[in-house]
């Protein structure tokens, strides 16, 4: 939509690096996360790789996390792991790795090292049902819980918050000569696959000059919503974006990829189908809810389109809501609104999630359950039952009107100003149109 003259300019976003990151009694920035459990960390992949013994890596199935993957699958056969004994897990649709389902299907594959990445945490059993296997947990979401026994680094309270392959790229560059050059690229698809394309990368952060040298800012961006794409499809075809991706020397392989573009076209038609969708607002005006259904993953994209198109002064956060995911279920996505991300204090949303959850006086948290309000402060989400999701809404009072109080003046209704025919051919009422 155009603007018009006298629309008021959008509030200034500060850059994600602009914040101040924390230090330890020495004095010295703590970035991405403490340096002793960095250290453990580059110890137990040492110790892996020199093993000679099965390793399994398992990776969210995002650009981020399956860039955390080849990261560190590269710097296993880097240490002379054999690749005959690496192999991989990718977890089902609407499942996650604390499910028993998938712990029962990562201790089939009988690992002595299982190593985690970006796969948020909870607290749980430990990763696989073996004694004698040591697990690793390369994270970054919000989490002070994680599975018994496992070995953990997180970078979930050390902003500016690394992503995951970030985390992965600095613990593994000084393990070989080769990884800080050759695994750059991956990276940076992975940290522009979760904090979006106008990341400045401003200290903490590292200096990736000669890396968009090397490769365009383009094509990493580009291989961003090709990873991205397979995952998204009802078919959830997690496998072609990992074999894609670990196959690759430069993002620009990723570009020519036949059934990357397949899946990136269906999405986009999904995207567009579902993203007209008018929101309805909570009573306070601080979320608005979109509500779709398609066996596409297609809601944490329309929520963040929505989340940079709305615009008020009560908005916080933008939630879209998909019944058509995983049967019963409601899988939803949260973004902070853009006009919404420089307010002090910030916007939390899984404060608020919780929060609006604490609002029922029978238990609606419980119901909710583990997988209610997962991820980060700014892009939080869930996969709740049906009638728990709708309980929320309904303490929301999602759709409902202030009432107006008695003896209130009635406002004045502004004179209309008419004109034979508009030129703006872009409004409200056809864009919620469109199929």
């Amino acid at each position: 939509m155009k603007k018009s003259a006298t629309s008021k300019p959008r509030p200034k976003v500060p850059d994600y690096c602009d914040v101040e990151p924390k230090h330890d009694e020495a004095g010295n920035i703590v970035w991405p996360a403490p340096a002793a459990a960095m250290e453990q960390a580059r110890a137990f992949i040492r110790e892996c790789a020199a093993s000679g013994k099965k390793a399994l890596i398992v990776p969210d199935k995002d650009a981020d996390g399956l860039s955390s993957g080849v990261i560190l699958y590269r710097t296993l056969t880097t240490l002379d792991l054999d690749p005959s004994l690496i192999d991989v897990h990718l977890f089902q649709k609407g499942c996650n790795i604390h499910a028993q389902s998938e712990r029962e299907a990562m201790t089939a594959k009988d690992p002595a090292y299982v190593i985690v990445l970006d796969q948020g945490s909870v607290r749980a059993p430990p990763v696989v049902d073996s004694p004698s296997t040591k697990s690793l947990i390369i994270d970054h979401h919000l989490s002070d819980h994680f599975p018994e026994g496992a070995q953990v680094v997180s970078a979930c309270h050390f902003p500016p918050v690394s992503t995951s392959s970030l985390l992965t790229y600095e613990i593994c560059k000084t393990l070989a000569p080769s990884i800080a050059s050759d695994c750059a690229y991956l990276a940076c698809i992975g940290t522009h696959g979760d904090l979006g394309n106008t990341l400045k990368w401003l200290p903490p952060f590292p200096d990736m000059k000669e890396t968009f040298k090397i490769h365009s800012k383009k094509s990493i961006n580009d291989a961003v919503s090709l990873i991205n794409a397979p995952r998204r499809t009802a078919k959830y075809d997690v496998i072609t974006a990992w074999t894609a991706l670990l196959a690759s020397e430069d993002p620009k392989d990723l570009l020519s990829n036949g059934r990357l573009q397949s899946a990136r076209a269906e999405i986009n038609a999904e995207v567009e189908m579902n993203t007209h969708t008018p929101p309805k607002f909570s009573l306070d005006g601080r979320i608005a809810v979109l509500r779709i259904n398609t066996p596409a993953q297609v809601h944490p994209v329309i929520a963040t389109r929505w989340a940079g198109y709305l615009n008020s002064k009560a908005l916080e956060i933008v939630l879209c809501a998909n019944s058509g995911y995983l049967s019963g279920m409601v899988n939803f996505s949260c973004r902070i609104a853009r006009c919404a991300r420089s307010r002090d204090p910030p916007v939390n949303i899984i404060e608020s999630l919780k929060a609006a959850a604490d609002l029922s006086t029978d238990g609606l948290s419980e119901r909710l359950g583990e997988s209610f309000a997962r991820g980060h402060k700014e892009a939080s989400g869930g996969i709740v039952p049906v009638e728990a999701f709708e309980e929320l809404m309904s303490l929301l009072k999602v759709g409902e009107k202030p009432e107006k109080k008695e003896g209130a003046d009635e406002p004045k209704a502004k004179k209309v100003k008419t004109i034979d025919k508009s030129p703006q051919k872009n409004t409200l009422a056809n864009y919620f149109a469109r199929p």
